[in-house]
């Protein structure tokens, strides 16, 4: 049956995936966005759209009253979104309109890392020992009394994608990073938070786990493993899943990201919970989003497990029951496309050709474009996704692929 629903902006990867599987199954899709990220919405896009609302969520209340008022008028059945920024005001709106959503009372913690860590700490989830700073004079008050040990990593409370996050590894490191965090860029011009966090930095492997809830019960998807740089900027350089791992490390990771989830009031929806696996197998929870993982990992679990988690989150917020069942032996891979210097770029030859095997190939940094090395997510040029059912063997075809793939970057015309 076609009914209308409400997507918190539709710019984006994810969100036009959402937004693309809406319309296939019927429902009229109407986007809430501002005006600036409307103008780049592409034709197709708007095509898809029944009706777009356009707002300022830099006015949180006002987007809130508008976004209620709009989803009234259209008899709005469900709202998602799988924008990082937008997930607090989603959990809100669902709840004015008594659709599925989240607590609205805690969704604010899976946005604000500072608010997070107060709640992690609440619910017991082993999570970096967290100092909230919110100026310069207390950052080196605590350095003073030796409050702050090294490495320790500094972050925006407000960020998302890695942006302004820096590893320390010396007091002289220390206030340029504090800057870089409050200097991160947030979207549609919200007020931002001028708190910064000082966290213990967990050596060890990165992961991730990609779970959905739908009224309280949480289903885990899988866990991701992740590439990720060095120094002291940690970007993540690709995906891989479902990673393969002991059964008590897996039980060990799930249980963390089942306190995370519980912690900031998730109840209907996707999570993504990024871990630390340290080398004594301790399981370290780093954050967690109330959205899809991003960075292309809806395509990896479409290719790797055979589900579909754009049409899982429409049945989960329409209140259907969401049916979950992964196949047993798929594998996905994504890896991104970077560069260690900073300039024009000229080129980037030897890409794949796209297969059965290797779905996706796609560079999204235009030639002429000033680009330098990836300091967030941000940074990343492009990807390529491999698939198949070795594991062993997509990671390899991966890593040939990668060394095919020249990026040539003119350092003299650098910004």
């Amino acid at each position: 049956m076609s009914v209308p629903v409400l997507l918190l902006e539709a710019a984006g990867p994810e969100s036009e995936a959402l937004a693309q599987t809406a319309a296939a199954s019927g429902h009229l899709v109407h986007a809430v966005t501002d005006t600036a990220t409307r103008a780049t919405y592409s034709g197709e896009l708007r095509q898809l759209l029944a009706g777009c609302l356009v707002t300022d969520f830099a006015l949180p209340e006002q987007a809130l009253t508008d976004i209620t008022g709009y989803g009234r008028r259209i008899g709005a059945k469900a709202l998602l979104t799988v924008n990082e920024y937008l997930t607090d005001v989603a959990a809100r709106a669902c709840a004015a309109l008594g659709l599925p959503g989240n607590d609205p009372e805690h969704a604010a913690a899976a946005r604000n890392k500072a608010l997070m860590a107060t709640a992690f700490e609440a619910a017991h989830v082993t999570a970096p020992r967290t100092r909230i700073v919110a100026d310069l004079s207390e950052l080196r008050d605590l350095h003073a009394v030796g409050a702050v040990g090294f490495p320790c990593v500094v972050k925006p409370a407000d960020g998302a994608g890695s942006a302004g996050v820096t590893v320390v590894a010396s007091p002289e490191e220390l206030e340029p990073a504090w800057l870089a965090a409050r200097e991160a860029r947030v979207m549609y011009g919200l007020r931002r938070d001028g708190c910064v966090l000082i966290q213990d930095h967990v050596p060890g492997r990165e992961f991730s786990v990609e779970s959905v809830t739908q009224h309280g019960v949480t289903t885990h998807l899988c866990i991701t493993r992740k590439h990720t740089t060095g120094g002291i900027h940690r970007v993540e350089l690709g995906h891989a899943l479902p990673a393969r791992l002991p059964a008590a490390t897996e039980r060990a990771l799930l249980d963390q990201a089942d306190r995370a989830i519980a912690a900031v009031g998730v109840r209907n929806g996707a999570t993504h919970t990024e871990l630390v696996l340290s080398p004594d197998g301790r399981c370290t929870v780093l954050e967690i989003g109330a959205r899809l993982g991003a960075g292309h990992i809806g395509v990896l679990i479409q290719h790797a497990l055979g589900i579909d988690p754009w049409r899982t989150l429409w049945d989960i917020a329409l209140g259907h029951p969401a049916t979950i069942t992964p196949a047993p032996d798929g594998y996905a891979t994504v890896r991104f496309l970077t560069t260690p210097h900073a300039g024009r770029l000229v080129a980037v030859t030897g890409l794949p050709a796209v297969t059965t095997t290797i779905p996706a190939v796609r560079v999204r940094a235009a030639e002429g474009a000033h680009v330098g090395p990836a300091t967030s997510n941000r940074g990343r040029l492009g990807h390529v996704i491999v698939t198949g059912h070795d594991a062993g063997a997509v990671d390899d075809q991966a890593d040939r692929i990668l060394r095919q793939i020249t990026v040539t970057v003119d350092p003299g015309s650098g910004t």
